[in-house]
């Protein structure tokens, strides 16, 4: 603008430095408006006229300006329309030009902030990278060489939750975020755990004998002293102890001696506590262990600290003491195989089943066991610690990538490994970003927790704190915990929504040059590889709880074609050299293909106008649990009308369901009938699909009594697995049971059902109101 000036000043007077101004002025008898155009020099010469005493009137009807300078000549006059023409002709251009760059935007524009935090003049959507270079591009920064020096960086002997080692490690997770230019922060929490005491240790004394004082303890246990008969129960899982009962065996005062495995230490001990048992001795299965191995665990029957149960524990919080309804009432603690050989040997009493292994004896009402448990409850600083890779569109949704950071020893397999696939994961994807012109849609959150070895309590206490926002803006959590452990198999457990997406990254992602499907899904996904999400499984708060959908995998050599299964997690054998000797030495390797995994899901996530995840597959989980309780109140109506009258109707159950199947083919004709290129019509149909499982959340139930409020793969009286359970029990007239509690249940249960249909359905004149 400054040269089109400086030339149209020249056309008039030569004069390189002056200007034109423009002056809008109205006529004061009546005329129309004039242009006044003056020139700088004229400007001057006026103001200097002026300075001399020049007193010429200035009416309104004098001539313009510049007529009275130049005149009206027919060459000034030509002049003047040349100079007209060059303004317009300027002005067109750069109107034109602003109008072409506003329509080369993408629809939808919106502001993006740069990675390093620096205000971008880019607007719009980001552009769309092909999915194939997105894949080329994360295979090129993950290497398996890349890997030893962090494995080396957050190795640590002990690095038990709130201890300096615990901090040291958070302060370099932290580190790492920054150094890759991510905005990090942290999450400090004051969580309650159980420590063995300080002085003196926990005891065990059977038959007056010698007392067995055991290193390894159980967080969360009752503490106290109490002496019962012993009674061999397996692994403790329900079938075992009903199997003792079928026996006519009392299980009312024991002390039961069982199995690690198969279940989780909490499901042993609450089994146990339903039962009547006094406390439970735990052991670890000599197969695997040396005779003195310590174990190490908590029993808390849930998530998060038991003493802040469905709110977080921040320091300011001023809640009344509570405690979580999964603390145990009975104690618990571990032994080494060694200390269980020797009771084992001198019970007496029934022989044991079959197929319960080498030991003989079940135990009698003589084999007294004295169980002193002398826990010690204090409270930790923890610290979770977060970086974020931000979004070029849908910067406010958000997939969270998560790793515990602590261990009961070295904890090699169960957090030294994760930790360093998250700290690689976030180098590599963050690379993507900055070098090499990836921008993905939504953001990607990388969490680094602390406590998980108690119970996943950094990672519950953030989705406590923050649930009113994750639950709209969290679509996805993927759980680097244990993903190598072994190299034989492959196991996935994940929420339903996920699995087409794990299934499609099952079949792109290769392994020693072939894709992990055909290695380990042979043909049948579903039975090789997907395995259910217990409730020791970290991601599993993020789905029951906070109706997150998740997913949680690794390699593994537990399987039935391979006898040398990874034992260690939860003891101090958990090192390099161990899971070197599970993994033929290919540690590195196997992280490299799981750091792979694990970022093909997230950029998938993030990289695609629709997020992949298929609400279709509840469709046949629905149905196939309403089928089984229809079978079963048929059943009871036939067995105990009194307790389960005919009035009791299906209809409504099977309408909900029938809501939902409808409900999600909705969705996928309106996808197929949409523009996946308008940005606004991919948001509205995200936030359909991200409402599936957060409405799978029963909303009759407290988060604060029932945390894990899922009705599908959650626990208590309000899933549907609850509600066959009920049954079951009302059809052998089980004096528990409460026909109308069930049916109170049973309500709500529809309801809940019919509510998700709702929600996935869309605006309110598109609900399934069918009578």
């Amino acid at each position: 603008m400054d040269q089109a000036r400086s030339k149209i000043s020249k056309i008039f007077n030569g004069e390189p430095h002056s200007y034109t101004r423009f002056n809008l002025t109205q006529n004061m008898e009546g005329d129309n408006s004039q242009v006044e155009m003056k020139l700088s020099s004229d400007i001057d010469e006026e103001a200097g006229e002026n300075g001399v005493g020049d007193n010429r009137s200035h009416n309104s009807n004098r001539k313009p300006y510049l007529a009275q300078k130049l005149g009206r000549t027919p060459k000034n006059l030509c002049f003047m329309a040349a100079a007209t023409l060059l303004i317009f002709i300027i002005g067109y251009l750069i109107g034109y030009l602003v109008h072409r760059k506003k329509d080369l935007a993408p629809t939808c524009a919106a502001s993006v902030v740069r990675f390093d935090e620096a205000v971008a003049h880019e607007t719009g959507a980001a552009s769309l990278m092909d999915w194939d270079n997105v894949k080329k591009l994360l295979a090129q920064k993950v290497t398996a060489a890349k890997f030893e020096p962090v494995f080396r960086e957050f190795s640590s002997s002990n690095h038990r939750a709130g201890s300096p080692d615990d901090d040291a490690l958070a302060n370099k997770v932290m580190k790492k975020f920054k150094e890759y230019g991510m905005k990090s922060w942290t999450d400090e929490h004051f969580v309650k755990v159980q420590d063995p005491p300080a002085s003196g240790s926990n005891r065990v004394v059977f038959k007056n004998g010698s007392a067995m004082r055991p290193e390894g303890f159980l967080s969360y246990s009752a503490t106290g002293e109490v002496t019962g008969a012993a009674l061999y129960a397996h692994y403790g899982e329900e079938n075992d102890l009903a199997l003792l009962q079928d026996k006519s065996i009392n299980l009312t005062g024991r002390v039961m001696l069982v199995r690690a495995g198969r279940i989780s230490l909490a499901e042993k001990v609450a089994n146990a506590a339903k039962m009547g048992a006094s406390a439970v001795l735990i052991y670890p299965d000599t197969t695997y262990y040396s005779d003195t191995t310590p174990l190490f665990g908590h029993v808390h029957m849930g998530s998060g600290d038991p003493y802040t149960p469905g709110f977080p524990s921040f320091n300011h919080t001023q809640f009344p003491p509570i405690q979580s309804s999964g603390l145990p009432k009975i104690l618990a603690q571990t032994i080494t195989a060694s200390m269980a050989m020797s009771i084992l040997r001198q019970l007496g009493g029934q022989d044991v089943p079959a197929l319960w292994g080498d030991v003989k004896k079940l135990g009698e009402e003589s084999d007294l066991i004295t169980v002193d448990v002398k826990n010690i409850l204090t409270e930790k600083k923890i610290n979770n610690v977060f970086g974020v890779i931000k979004g070029f569109v849908d910067a406010d949704r958000y997939v969270v990538i998560g790793a515990q950071r602590d261990a009961w020893g070295p904890g090699f397999a169960a957090s030294t490994v994760g930790t360093s696939v998250l700290v690689e994961l976030a180098r590599s994807i963050s690379e993507m970003v900055k070098n090499d012109g990836f921008k993905p849609r939504r953001s990607i959150v990388f969490a680094s927790w602390s406590a998980g070895e108690y119970g996943s309590v950094g990672a519950t206490e953030w989705l406590e704190g923050y649930v009113s926002s994750l639950s709209m803006k969290a679509f996805s959590y993927i759980n680097l915990d244990t993903v190598v452990t072994g190299q034989q198999g492959f196991k996935v457990a994940a929420s339903p929504l996920m699995h087409s997406l794990i299934e499609s990254t099952l079949s792109e992602v290769k392994y020693q040059n072939k894709a992990l499907s055909s290695q380990f899904a042979k043909g049948n996904f579903e039975t090789n590889v997907l395995v259910p999400m217990t409730l020791d499984n970290a991601a599993y708060p993020f789905l029951a709880f906070s109706g997150i959908p998740s997913v949680s995998f690794g390699f593994t050599s537990d399987n039935s074609a391979n006898p040398q299964v990874y034992k260690f997690l939860g003891t101090k054998l958990d090192t390099r050299e161990k899971l070197n000797m599970a993994t033929g030495n290919q540690v590195s390797q196997l992280a490299e293909i799981a750091t792979r995994f694990a970022g093909h899901m997230a950029l998938r996530l993030v990289h695609d106008h629709l997020l992949r995840l298929d609400v279709m597959k509840y469709n046949k989980i629905i149905r196939t649990r309403v089928a089984q309780i229809n079978v079963k109140v048929i059943s009871v109506q036939k067995m105990q009308p009194r307790l389960l009258p005919k009035d009791l109707t299906m209809q409504w159950l099977f309408s909900a369901s029938g809501s939902y199947s409808r409900a999600s083919r909705n969705l996928a004709s309106d996808i197929q009938n949409s523009d996946l290129e308008d940005i606004e019509m991919c948001r509205i149909i995200n936030d359909r699909i991200m409402a599936v499982e957060r409405n799978l959340l029963s909303p009759f139930v407290s988060p604060r009594e029932n945390p894990f409020r899922h009705i599908l793969v959650g626990s208590g009286s309000h899933s549907l697995k609850a509600l066959s359970d009920h049954l079951e029990a009302l059809k052998t007239a089980n004096p528990e049971a409460d026909a109308n509690l069930f049916r109170n249940q049973f309500a709500l249960a529809t309801w809940t059902i019919q509510g998700c249909a709702n929600s996935l359905a869309g605006d309110v004149w598109s609900l399934d109101n069918e009578i």
